[in-house]
């Protein structure tokens, strides 16, 4: 997978677009749809949203997209493909009817509240022989992109330490977000699962043996209670190769800025940090790193908000149906399943 979005070539060009459904057009909706359009490869047949509002922004991107009371009703537009941007609660469910009525899948993360549910969709996506993809966006940062490259080369040696931390000082503005039925769980559902992905895909998707967590809720040990979600965590997971991956997360956190995110990797020849930039939750510097100096292999401004909504774009305009690495959704999925003791 790579971050580059090449111009459509002269073939697709002369090819019918996909027609694309898209579900939930609130902000993130939108500038998904926003960076699919901007490819010239795909065409916003259908949006649906239960806010007038946000339809009505949506319909300022894609004028002549006909608006649709909901899923059905998309489905119903003789569709080539559905960006699902609703409560996770629906993900898996919504996933499954596209997949199941022929039509491939971009939806947003979580696929599904746990490894039941994400498999559920997988298999669908196998049987259907259709397109699906997540929007882990992280991995479509050039720091990331470029890390990945120096581990699989060997350029930092054998792996053995990763840690990686997102804090937020906001918390979700919607109530769902809070009940652990409707959300699958707290801050670790809502940003772990970048951080877990991120590990496991940078390290080539290791076996993972013992997981150990910490979950938090209003400053107290989260201890199995149903009524909320933890709003901070942190997690090892130590690998069968003998490498350890800590991750933390959290809402709301007194960290004197915006977010702190970073995703630093260290092997016996080096090392590489990405790191957000004074706060930001968008602009990241990389450095890779060696004894006690640094260079920096990648710094902001870059748009990679939408390389990943883009990226699906541009496989599906290509025709490509089912991916095998879908399978790693469910591995990623897993580790998620273990932290919270599922």
């Amino acid at each position: 997978m790579t971050a580059s979005l090449a111009t459509a070539p002269a073939a697709l060009a002369l090819t019918k677009r996909p027609r694309i459904g898209f579900l939930g057009v609130g902000w993130i909706g939108r500038h998904r749809m926003q960076a699919m359009l901007e490819t010239g490869l795909v065409e916003a047949a259908a949006v649906a949203d239960p806010s007038h509002e946000m339809m009505a922004e949506a319909l300022k991107l894609a004028p002549d997209a006909e608006p649709a009371s909901g899923l059905e009703a998309l489905l119903a537009q003789d569709l080539d493909g559905v960006v699902i941007a609703t409560p996770s609660a629906l993900h898996a469910a919504q996933s499954i009817q596209a997949l199941e009525a022929g039509v491939s899948v971009f939806c947003q993360k979580p696929l599904g509240r746990t490894e039941a549910e994400v498999r559920a969709v997988v298999e669908a996506a196998r049987r259907a022989d259709r397109l699906l993809a997540v929007d882990l966006s992280y991995r479509f940062t050039e720091g990331m992109q470029r890390i990945r490259d120096l581990i699989v080369a060997g350029e930092l040696g054998e792996p053995f330490a990763a840690d990686l931390v997102f804090h937020n000082a906001y918390g979700p503005d919607k109530p769902w977000f809070y009940d652990p039925a409707l959300s699958g769980g707290g801050c670790v559902m809502d940003l772990g699962v970048h951080l877990v992905d991120l590990a496991l895909w940078a390290l080539d998707f290791p076996r993972v043996g013992r997981v150990s967590s910490s979950l938090v809720a209003g400053g107290a040990p989260l201890d199995g209670r149903t009524d909320t979600v933890e709003d901070y965590a942190v997690a090892t997971l130590d690998l069968e190769s003998g490498a350890v991956v800590r991750v933390a997360c959290s809402w709301r956190l007194q960290a004197g800025c915006d977010a702190d995110i970073s995703a630093a990797f260290y092997g016996t020849g080096g090392g590489a940090l990405m790191r957000n930039v004074g706060g930001s939750f968008y602009d990241f510097t990389t450095e890779r790193m060696a004894g006690n100096s640094r260079e920096t292999i990648s710094a902001p401004p870059e748009a990679w908000g939408g390389r990943a909504a883009a990226d699906w774009a541009r496989r599906l305009a290509a025709g490509e149906g089912f991916d095998p690495e879908n399978e790693r959704l469910i591995e990623v999925t897993r580790v998620l399943d273990r932290i919270y003791g599922r």
